[in-house]
């Protein structure tokens, strides 16, 4: 199945022009080779959280992705806002792929434990927020990816149980 996915930066010095968007370079690849996705939108826009919003009801509602995947704004500085932007429009979290997120990265990298990222569903659409750096997109989403395709369908109405 080729699902449809859209990819959205949330990133100031992306926005401005200022900074390569080498994060969303790897999202593009993974879902491409893992996922079996087509990328349909791709977006940059700074950290404010409307504008994060505006461009994830754009996505999921206009362009009806079955996936969106964030890059950036999950940390801790007062601008990382990915996170409440994503709640504000989702109608329900999937914890346990955050939480699976966080627990397989810390593994390794115990700064995890920083990441705020959250997965929800709009819609027929799952949104899952991912860190701002190449290596973090790779690793938080290496540790959902065998569970991804059977989401999809959930979420999309297609499985079969």
């Amino acid at each position: 199945m080729l699902w449809k996915v859209a990819i959205l930066t949330a990133s100031d010095k992306g926005a401005r022009g200022e900074r390569e968007d080498t994060s969303a370079q790897v999202i593009r690849e993974l879902v491409e080779e893992e996922v079996g996705g087509e990328i349909i939108e791709y977006r940059i826009v700074p950290d404010e959280s409307d504008e994060i919003v505006a461009a994830l009801i754009e996505m999921t509602d206009y362009f009806q992705a079955d996936l969106v995947l964030t890059t950036g704004g999950t940390e801790l500085a007062n601008r990382d806002v990915t996170p409440e932007a994503t709640k504000r429009i989702i109608e329900r979290e999937v914890p346990g792929m955050a939480e699976a997120m966080r627990m397989s990265v810390m593994q390794k990298n115990r700064a995890a434990m920083l990441f705020r990222g959250i997965c929800g569903i709009r819609g027929r659409s799952l949104i899952v927020n991912l860190p701002g750096t190449p290596k973090g997109v790779h690793e938080n989403l290496a540790a959902i990816m065998d569970q991804l395709p059977e989401a999809l369908l959930m979420v999309t109405g297609q499985y079969r149980q």
